[in-house]
This record gives structure tokens, sequence and C-alpha cells, in this order.
């Protein structure tokens, strides 16, 4: 487990952590400040968070973009608040443009279809239609 971010503190004496990176679709675990009992996430279309025993939470990135991230303790004092900043993997993700539409492919090592934010709604609609008929299959969830 990773150790927790250092503070720094703000001019109101509230204290800041570093700001958080993720992916799109990973989940990053960190340490809640001491006392925590709120976690509020300014916009959870951008990251979502779930607090687990022990003062640990995981940060999952849902969708490209920046928001924040709030620890009260149980009087409502603030004890930290942080940037989350989600982006793009883009060590292993091609992206082919053909005029304005765009597809996306991960290459782990061969190059397969992945639907990424910001492919065309063909393209997306498509690989996101066969991905959840074969995870349907898969699960037994599939309609006779």
């Amino acid at each position: 487990m990773p150790a927790p971010a250092p503070e720094t503190r703000g001019e109101t004496g509230d204290a800041r952590i570093e700001a958080v990176q993720v992916t799109v679709d990973h989940a990053k675990v960190l340490r809640l400040p001491e006392k925590a009992q709120t976690v509020i996430v300014g916009n959870p279309a951008i990251a979502d968070v779930t607090v687990q025993r022990n003062g640990v939470m995981i940060v999952t990135g849902k969708s490209y973009g920046v928001t924040n991230l709030i620890a009260l303790d149980a009087t409502g004092a603030l004890l930290a608040e942080s940037s989350v900043r989600v982006g793009a993997a883009s060590d292993s993700i091609l992206t082919v443009q053909r005029g304005l539409e765009r597809e996306s492919y991960s290459c782990t090592p061969s190059c397969q279809p992945s639907a990424q934010l910001g492919d065309s709604k063909a393209f997306f609609d498509g690989t996101s239609g066969q991905s959840g008929a074969r995870n349907a299959a898969a699960t037994g969830a599939e309609k006779k």
C-alpha cells in the first residue's frame, strides 16, 4: 500500500494533499487523513471514491477531466482537499483518425478495437455492443 501523500498547508490552514493522477477505467488506492469520516468528490462523473476499512479509499477514473476530493472529520471540519486529474492511458492505445471519425485500438501487443471516450458514435457503439454481448454470454445473462 502506498504511503500517504505529503501534505502542505494552505493560506487558510487547511491541509492540501498533492494532486492525484488516475487513468480512465483504472483505480488507485490512497490513504485517508486520520479521523476522516466523510469524503466528497466534486464531480462524480469524472472520478468515484469508495471508502474501505482502515482509512483506505479507492479512487476510480470515470471520465477525462479534473475535479476535487474533500475529506471531513465527524464535526464537518476540513481535513484535506486534493485535485484529482483523470487522463487517458496513452502507452498502449493507438488512435486512428479518419476525417472527423476517430477509432481507438488497444495494442497490448496485438491491436484490438477498444472503445474510448471521444471515439465516433458508430465505432464506440459497435465495439461496446460486442463487448457487452460477450460479457453477457460469459456470465449466462444472454437472452434466449
